[in-house]
């Protein structure tokens, strides 16, 4: 039996359940998010995610007013404050060209999106997938560091084709959750977790 993406996904939601991610009340906490977690850790990021509620409540034109002096204190506790900053700056700047509504964004873009994304400052290949699946509702798969060690442990190569948004958001959550867990060199890998006795291939 092949190894599916659609399979995994669902070995790994019997095993751990919905992953509930990403932990957000808004999208526009999500974008922030997504640009904090940039080569630091949750706990980091989480301080400067803190940050931006504390000060605007993630309300989008006032995060798109914010002075780069102040963008900068808001994002100094996740890293790499100079080039986060300037991220969040020009992907609020940009959404503002669009008061901030993500569906006319998508119909507008299309295929285009990803492409645009890539284009703003701080926003690679990671983030942008992760943007269309969390934002723009495109269910996409987001090749993160967990994701490339799951499979590359897995041996299985070019999953692909998510059917949902929900299992796209799902399924990046619950690898995340699973990476967390089982990916550290102090724990050794056990594929049974989701395949069982054997891996089934």
């Amino acid at each position: 039996m092949e190894l599916t993406l659609l399979s995994l996904y669902q070995k790994m939601h019997r095993k751990m359940g919905p992953s509930g991610w990403w932990p957000a009340d808004s999208k526009e906490e999500i974008i922030i998010g997504a640009l904090m977690i940039q080569n630091t850790n949750w706990q980091n990021a989480d301080k400067a995610v803190a940050n931006f509620q504390q000060k605007t409540g993630f309300d989008p034109e006032k995060i798109t007013n914010l002075p780069m002096t102040e963008i900068q204190r808001l994002v100094r506790p996740a890293g790499f404050y100079k080039n986060k900053s300037k991220a969040v700056a020009a992907v609020f700047s940009w959404l503002a060209q669009f008061n901030f509504d993500y569906s006319r964004i998508h119909q507008s873009l299309g295929t285009n999106l990803r492409g645009t994304l890539l284009k703003l400052h701080g926003v690679g290949d990671e983030t942008a997938d992760v943007l269309r699946t969390y934002i723009f509702d495109d269910p996409t798969f987001i090749a993160d560091k967990y994701a490339r060690t799951l499979f590359t442990r897995l041996g299985v190569p070019n999953l692909s084709n998510y059917q949902s948004v929900a299992m796209a958001q799902d399924f990046h959550g619950l690898i995340d959750e699973f990476g967390k867990q089982y990916f550290h060199p102090a724990t050794k890998f056990d594929q049974s977790f989701l395949c069982g006795d054997r891996l089934i291939l």
